[in-house]
């Protein structure tokens, strides 16, 4: 394709992040922010307009040589595995600007710098065809999430910021040497397409299967490799929390199904077993430690370790329901969390409290505000009808399908989470009154209201009519498992 889509949609907030630097005004940063980051949803609106749903094949490729001395080109595609990882990360970063519209206060020009940069990054993660690109976006990504947490967080943000970085920056020189040994494997090449045809003996397969492990678990981030996770989440601004939820989470999970199994199919067919005990026992885990908090913010943060166990646990059932089933749970989870954590952000706006005990009665002084939220919370627990429900049915069908002992041991953390879902809004919305006593709440205002809504219809038009988002992964999906079945009969 000659118009070069790809490559104006990874550039665009970075345009927007020079643009901001050399503003003066406050309001003029938000707006130009606001701007570019929509901008940017509106090109990746055309592009999936344009994708080809019945072809497993990268679209909109493009391909520039940037380091031609060691084989590294400027190469960018999609396929339905990142497809809707790109719109998700343009939409949630325009959410994120509407979020902090107020919340930042002090440095707002380097916040959304940072926030811009942070976009392109990560949109150059999930369109990378390059394996040099990739691991550039992939650790150059830290740095502004590390300032974001840092700068304008809370009292404990430099102890969650030091810790966030250096569990993933471990992780990354394992991908490091990975990926170094990828090269050399491969011929030379970084190219990832061609690495994917690869046919690698088991023992190297084992290897960089667990060097990868270590670099995408920490990103999901699966136990016992998470404990990084409610350190950044409660320390961040909201804005960090959204991205970090919506966007960051879903990285490591991309990994495994952009590296892992296209590369090392032996590998992960015989290890899936372990991966699906590894994401049951997050599911769980997540659950319990959900259950007994008592902080909003925890509460859903550690739900995200129990959400993102049944991606995994999706991914490696390795059959078609499974895998379909992860895709779309990724990108509901980073709605539904995300708004999540909107919705604390902007409570903790109004009382700067995020005890549970604090917010009692809360839909007598802010029925609108508390009408979305119980939409987002039957959405977390997978109520008919909203787009956790599809995800969460396939993956556990997947689930069942390739081990039923954990397909089984999974539903129990469906249960958990309807109890602490249940029992935060009990206490939150329909509690006794004592919200209006003790602070000044008010209900959420227009420009909250136009972050909030596009969060909403995707929750409502993923769980009532999801056809159009699997048409989308669904060949990509059955390419990638012919893969992993054709070469991954074991050592």
């Amino acid at each position: 394709m000659a118009f070069p889509l790809l490559s104006l949609i990874v550039f665009v907030p970075a345009a927007g992040a020079a643009v901001v630097m050399l503003l003066r005004s406050d309001e003029a940063v938000r707006w130009a922010a606001l701007g570019f980051t929509l901008l940017d949803v509106a090109l990746a609106i055309a592009m999936l307009s344009g994708f080809n749903t019945g072809s497993s094949e990268m679209q909109f490729v493009e391909k520039h040589p940037w380091v031609p001395a060691l084989s590294i080109t400027f190469a960018l595609g999609v396929d339905g595995i990142s497809a809707l990882f790109v719109f998700l990360t343009a939409l949630l970063g325009s959410v994120s600007v509407l979020a902090s519209w107020i919340a930042i206060d002090r440095k707002v020009k380097q916040f959304m710098v940072c926030l811009l940069a942070m976009q392109t990054l990560m949109l150059g993660v999930f369109t990378a065809l390059d394996l040099f690109l990739f691991y550039v976006c992939w650790e150059a990504m830290l740095i502004p999430m590390y300032l974001i947490i840092g700068v304008w967080g809370g009292d404990g943000r430099v102890y969650a910021a030091f810790k966030f970085f250096l569990y993933t920056l471990a992780g990354s020189l394992l991908f490091l040497i990975g990926v170094i040994v990828l090269y050399f494997e491969g011929g030379r090449t970084f190219d990832i397409l061609a690495l994917m045809a690869l046919d690698l003996p088991f023992d190297i397969q084992s290897w960089l299967f667990f060097a990868f492990l270590v670099a995408f678990a920490v990103k999901v981030p699966m136990v016992p490799l998470h404990t990084w996770l409610p350190d950044a989440h409660v320390q961040a601004p909201t804005a960090g929390s959204i991205i970090l939820a919506g966007v960051l989470l879903k990285m490591g999970a991309y990994g495994f199904l952009r590296f892992s199994l296209p590369m090392l199919p032996e590998a992960s067919v015989y290890y899936s077993t372990l991966m699906m005990a590894l994401s049951a026992l997050a599911i769980v885990y997540g659950g319990l430690l959900a259950l007994a908090q008592d902080d909003l913010k925890k509460l859903v943060a550690y739900s995200s370790i129990s959400h993102m166990g049944f991606v995994t646990l999706g991914i490696f059932a390795l059959n078609p329901l499974g895998l379909q089933g992860s895709i779309l749970q990724m990108f509901n989870h980073g709605v539904t969390t995300g708004a999540l954590f909107l919705f604390v952000g902007l409570i903790y706006e109004r009382t700067h409290s995020r005890s549970i005990a604090d917010y009692g009665g809360l839909m007598k002084v802010a029925p609108v505000y508390t009408g979305f939220l119980a939409l987002f919370v039957l959405s977390s627990m997978a109520l008919p009808g909203t787009n956790a429900f599809v995800g969460e049915l396939l993956v556990l069908s997947g689930g069942f399908a390739a081990n039923l002992t954990l397909g089984a041991v999974a539903v129990l953390g469906a249960l958990l989470s309807a109890a602490y879902l249940l029992g935060m809004y009990r206490k939150v919305a329909l509690g006794p009154a004592t919200v209006g006593a003790r602070f000044k709440v008010r209900d959420v205002n227009g420009r909250e209201l136009v972050a909030i809504l596009p969060l909403a219809v995707f929750v409502l038009w993923v769980g009532f009519y999801p056809k159009p988002f699997l048409a989308i992964i669904d060949s990509s999906v059955t390419h990638l498992l012919q893969q992993v079945h054709d070469r991954g009969n074991g050592p």
